[in-house]
This record gives C-alpha cells, structure tokens and sequence, in this order.
C-alpha cells in the first residue's frame, strides 16, 4: 500500500529535473500541501510544522500556535505527544481541527526529496514541502 501511495505521489514526473537530495526532518519549516489525499492551497505562513533539535514541535495551523513533544527513531517512526493549539476561533476552524487530529494519528514518515510524508501505519495522512529557509514565521 505504501508503495502505491509513493508512486501516485510521485507521478510521472521528469524525476531528473527534481531535486533528489532529502532535507533533514529537523530544523527544517515543513507547508501542509495534500491532508487525506486533498491538495491544500494555503499560505506559506499557515498549516507549517517545524521539528526542534529538544524534541518539540512548533507551527501554525488556519490561525492559531501548535506546539506538541514528538518522539523518532531511526526507523522512521513518529508521535506526537498531546498535540494543542492556542485557541482563537480561526475562520477555517474545521480544517485547523483536522490538521490536529490528523498529527495525533501519525505513526512513522518517510522523505521523498523536499517532501515529507506522514503516515499512519501504512495510511498516507498528509504531504508537506520544506519551505525555503526564512520564508515560515
């Protein structure tokens, strides 16, 4: 199943065209592009995720602050711990709900290039896309 994802996720792309060398999962600001198989079109200053070196998770969903702990290995897998938000009324509050439903549910990744995919045990949940460096807030 999770091969199938990578390939449709992949397409027929002039792959030689694309960069292949992996960003890191750390330190780098990651946008929301695709949430359960729907491309998302959002601003680069909402719906991104950033993985800290002390083990915590910072971003910005519609509207509001995430922070969450998260938990990896060297086998890919990922948790997040308590995934919160701050708590304005965002005037996208169902996907902003989504999103963080959708963290709670992540049980590994995989890095595809500037992309990273995070998966539920096999289920792709969502794609993101690193962002050039200064472009988050």
């Amino acid at each position: 199943m999770f091969a199938a994802a990578l390939v449709a996720i992949t397409g027929c792309c002039n792959c030689t065209s694309r960069s292949r060398e992996v960003k890191p999962l750390v330190g780098t600001d990651w946008h929301l592009v695709q949430i359960m198989g729907r491309d998302v079109q959002k601003p680069a200053d909402s719906y991104t995720i950033t993985f800290g070196q002390d083990g915590r998770l910072n971003g910005v969903g519609d509207c509001n602050r995430l922070m969450s702990e998260y938990k990896t290995d060297d086998s890919r897998k990922l948790t997040f711990e308590y995934p919160a938000s701050t708590r304005m009324m965002c005037p996208d509050q169902a996907s902003e709900d989504e999103f963080l439903q959708m963290l709670s549910r992540v049980t590994h990744y995989e890095m595809d290039g500037e992309q990273m995919l995070l998966l539920s045990n096999g289920e792709l949940l969502a794609i993101f896309e690193a962002l050039p460096e200064g472009e988050a807030k």
